[in-house]
């Protein structure tokens, strides 16, 4: 089993890590012998948090674990007195408009196997809820098949040292398994912080109705994953007591209005959440000083990361996500964790599900193939710090020195084989009911799909060398008018060696730019004019190249009738009154 060759990988690097740690431990003690003192103290930003590789020795990769989930009305203070029905009906999307609590049912989880509950398993023999259910997810929650957060009652036990069950489905994901893959892997590599996983065959009884003849129904295949929470920081070996946020829209800004600290008159806890949720201590002074300081310019960037940021961790996680091309990572789906009395932060990757899916995306997505700014390093430099860090050649270096690294770790074998294991199992789920009915592709395609999976590191890595040596992507702003004119303007570009940049500026009424209007080639700043259009709807593209003839697009994307990504492309309207606004 995978199991057992983790375990292994894991013993050997723990063992690795003691011999090593002890090596950087010398003190002057040691060196002189027993009566001499190292006057030098250790701090707690001197020592690199790690995750427990203890908590990830009982993992069995390619097991199923069997929950029966009996669900029923509670009460309206606890929000449960709702139908299942009602609590299927509903996106995450509904709730934010409706300004209300997401419904929920009282439970009864129970774990088993095929036959039914077992005894001496979590729930056995319980005829009263312990537990309470309500859908989870963003997107994926719009779809017919939810994902679910099962949270244990106090008093009632753990679940594998877990009150909080996530329970996802992964709708968007033909593989069924992509989010595991990457967790999988990264409870392996040095300097990352994991999670632990487990397929779960999911049962539910809805006694909601109050029908006296409710079945156990099948819900097919779930991927349970650790929450966040203080929990997990406990069950890792990590702080409880230290700041953990998970990133909603985060792009390293100091965000003046919403980032304030607790005491502050005009907090809002709503509004900051709309940033950063808080998942564990809420002094946020810490988070506020490392803002101050990023995005303060006259302090050198090597300074301010190596006062705030792990660089093993850090260049870890980030050389992961260019590798397995999960692209949606630039303002959300990770979580930043603080030690409480520490100063540095520490990167946790959440929801992979958009890793490992280039090929997929061209051959069945309706992608274009090739290199865009949403592959490599350029996905990443709308970000503050990422920025910054990419501008540092010192910094740079070390991201490209971990990139090879972890190219050597992650072998195509080595996922080859996790990948093989882990369809096996999510095949013979999306081959029956109820998955069948909601898979995202026919069987044949699957099998296609899974194909690609083990390449998919080698075409990040490639995207990756290509990015570092293209023009990095802009921003293009709304048009306006002066003297006659309309101006079109965009930020600028910015080239890794310093390379002259010129622009190249189209104009059309189509967004396939298959009859231009306007175009002005090898423009030295980043503007351009042309004559005042009649009403109607316009697109523009910016591309920007640098002396040895690499591209680059703005950052903006038009998606139109085709389904097919426009990159660089930007529509804005001529209204009847001469206004402009943006498409």
């Amino acid at each position: 089993m995978l199991r057992k060759r983790m375990i292994s990988v894991i013993g050997l690097l723990l063992a690795m890590s003691m011999v090593f740690s002890a090596c950087g431990m010398e003190t002057e003690e040691t060196k002189e012998g027993v009566g001499e003192t190292d006057s030098t103290q250790v701090s707690i930003d001197d020592v690199s948090v790690t995750d427990s590789s203890v908590i990830y020795q009982d993992d069995d990769e390619d097991s199923i674990v069997t929950m029966y989930l009996t669900v029923r009305q509670g009460n309206e203070t606890d929000n449960t007195n709702h139908t299942w029905e009602e609590v299927n009906a509903h996106s995450v999307y509904y709730y934010q408009e409706q300004g209300i609590e997401r419904y929920r049912v009282a439970g009864i989880l129970q774990v088993g196997d095929e036959n039914g509950p077992v005894m001496g398993m979590f729930g056995y023999g319980e005829f009263a809820p312990n537990c309470t259910v309500q859908i989870r997810g963003q997107t994926s929650s719009r779809s017919p098949q939810k994902s679910y957060k099962i949270e244990i009652n106090k008093n009632e036990g753990y679940w594998r040292e877990q009150r909080t069950i996530a329970l996802n489905k992964h709708v968007y994901d033909s593989a069924r398994f992509r989010n595991k893959l990457s967790y999988d892997l990264l409870k392996t590599i040095p300097g990352a912080i994991s999670a632990r996983t487990q397929f779960v065959h999911l049962y539910v009884k809805d006694e909601t109705t109050g029908s006296t003849n409710a079945q156990f129904e099948d819900y097919g295949l779930y991927t349970q994953v650790e929450q966040m929470n203080k929990t997990y920081l406990r069950n890792h070996g990590l702080d409880e007591n230290g700041q953990l946020y998970k990133a909603t829209m985060f792009e390293f800004l100091r965000y003046e209005d919403v980032i304030l600290e607790t005491s502050d008159p005009d907090y809002d806890k709503t509004a900051f959440e709309q940033v950063l949720e808080i998942k564990g201590n809420d002094d946020h002074s810490k988070l506020i000083a490392m803002l101050e300081d990023l995005n303060n310019y006259s302090i050198p960037i090597e300074t301010t990361f190596a006062k705030y940021f792990d660089e093993e961790n850090y260049f870890t996680w980030l050389a992961f996500q260019l590798l397995t091309g999960n692209q949606d990572t630039t303002a959300q789906n990770f979580y930043l964790y603080s030690p409480q009395n520490g100063n540095k932060w520490y990167f946790i990757s959440w929801d992979n599900d958009n890793a490992w899916d280039y090929m997929e995306g061209i051959t069945y997505g309706g992608e274009s193939p090739g290199y865009h700014y949403d592959l490599g390093v350029s996905n990443y430099w709308g970000s503050i710090l990422h920025q910054r860090v990419l501008k540092s050649e010192e910094l740079r270096n070390k991201l490209i020195e971990k990139v090879e690294e972890l190219m050597g770790l992650v072998t195509r074998e080595r996922v080859s084989e996790m990948v093989e294991t882990y369809s096996n199992i999510t095949r013979q789920y999306l081959s029956q009911l109820p998955d069948q009915m909601y898979a995202p592709e026919d069987m044949e395609t699957f099998e296609e799909i899974i194909k690609t999976i083990p390449d998919e590191m080698e075409y990040n890595y490639q995207f990756f060398l290509t990015s570092l040596e293209s023009p990095m992507p802009f921003y293009l702003t709304e048009p306006t008018i002066a003297d006659g004119q309309i101006i079109f303007s965009w930020d600028p570009s910015y080239d890794f060696d310093d390379e002259a940049l010129t622009y190249k500026f189209e104009l059309s009424q189509d967004y396939t730019f298959t009859n231009t209007i306007n175009v002005q080639d090898q423009l030295m700043v980043p503007q351009a004019f042309c004559d005042i259009l009649p009403t109607g709807q316009y697109f523009v593209r910016v591309t920007c190249a640098n002396a040895s003839g690499m591209t680059q697009t703005a950052m903006e994307i038009y998606e139109g009738e085709d389904e097919v990504k426009h990159y660089g492309v930007m529509s804005f309207y001529v209204n009847p009154d001469g206004t402009i606004v943006r498409g």
